[in-house]
């Protein structure tokens, strides 16, 4: 497996890489941040392999209170031109529906827990999941927003909730409204900094339902190195 450079896009300090920073180190591979947070630098295209988009409470169209949302954008649809590997997670994928034209809206609820996503069974879905893949996963989401489907792009997953879960663009741009990076540190740090959005909801669980069901912490993991592994085997 090749060796990449991978530069990741972060929106708020409790929203990070997680467990792909434990693929990240055992793979030998290097990371680099812009933080938009924090006084921040977009490289070139040219200097990565991989772009990485976190997620954020934010919107895609919060740009009047977010303009750094602007230059993102630029940087994320140059990357997709020089056919880089993105992926995109939770607010990450909306951005990278954004800029590929499609509306990003207001889902009818938010989903916000453990909640199953469905596979589909195309190719597709089997080339980024695994052939061994279950066709019920149950993930962790924290997301209002939703999108329709970019032109040239096959919807992977869906849930109850929301249609399109995930997506995939082309052959090396993935889309993912659901977190399987999460550790336990990680949604503690969501918990903390989101508890306003906790409230009663058709697929709002409560901070404890949301702390029972770490079990599924693991599951999750492994489906984010699986889908690492096969993106990386794929260029």
């Amino acid at each position: 497996m090749r060796t990449i450079k991978i530069q990741c896009f972060q929106h708020v300090h409790f929203e990070d890489l997680g467990c792909i920073n434990n693929w990240i180190a055992k793979n030998g591979h290097s990371v680099s941040y812009t933080k938009f947070y924090e006084n921040y630098l977009i490289p070139e295209p040219e200097s990565y392999d991989w772009l990485i988009i976190m997620g954020g409470p934010m919107s895609v169209y919060d740009e009047e209170k977010f303009p750094w949302l602007i230059d993102e954008k630029k940087a994320i649809y140059q990357a997709i031109e020089k056919n880089k590997t993105v992926i995109g997670i939770c607010l990450g994928s909306q951005l990278i529906a954004d800029v590929l034209g499609v509306e990003v809206y207001k889902n009818s609820e938010k989903e916000i827990g453990w909640f199953d996503i469905t596979l589909t069974g195309l190719e597709k879905s089997e080339k980024i999941f695994g052939k061994n893949r279950i066709e019920k996963l149950k993930v962790f989401h924290w997301h209002g927003d939703t999108y329709m489907l970019p032109e040239n792009s096959v919807r992977l997953a869906f849930s109850e909730c929301c249609e399109n879960q995930a997506f995939l663009y082309k052959e090396n741009v993935l889309a993912l409204q659901f977190h399987l990076e999460v550790t336990e540190q990680s949604i503690g740090a969501m918990i903390k900094n989101g508890k306003n959005e906790l409230i009663n909801g058709k697929y709002i669980q409560s901070e404890i339902e949301i702390s029972q069901q770490t079990g599924f912490i693991e599951s999750n993991n492994n489906m984010m190195f699986q889908i690492l592994d096969n993106l990386n085997k794929a260029k």
